[in-house]
């Protein structure tokens, strides 16, 4: 069974940070295309940032130069490092991760206060 727990939400300044952790059990990270999502209650979920098994990122136009995904398959876990918060980064938080079938996490708070 496939679990997916993200971690390292909270409530920050505008202007600072937070890395999100993302740990799996029964999936091989290294074999997975991996993904940080977002979402306002009310809105669609939408994608954050993205890493493919082969390593290549991808970030919505939002984040770029202040968010970053990572991968340590020795720990199989996914990170985003959130740099230069900002008020409308304020969303739940999901892992995502990707073979045949799609796996998500629960979801962790990230509050932006101005």
């Amino acid at each position: 069974q496939v679990h997916l727990v993200e971690s390292g939400g909270g409530l920050v300044q505008a202007g600072g940070s937070l890395r999100l952790s993302c740990a799996g059990s029964g999936i091989a990270f290294s074999f997975a295309n991996m993904g940080w999502y977002r979402q306002i209650p009310g809105t669609q979920r939408e994608a954050v940032a993205t890493i493919t098994r082969g390593g290549i990122t991808n970030y919505a136009d939002s984040v770029k130069g202040r968010f970053t995904i990572s991968r340590d398959s020795a720990k199989n876990t996914v990170y985003l490092q959130m740099n230069s918060l900002k008020s409308e980064d304020t969303a739940v938080y999901y892992c995502n991760a990707e073979t045949r079938y799609i796996y998500w996490g629960q979801g962790t708070q990230v509050t932006v206060s101005s």
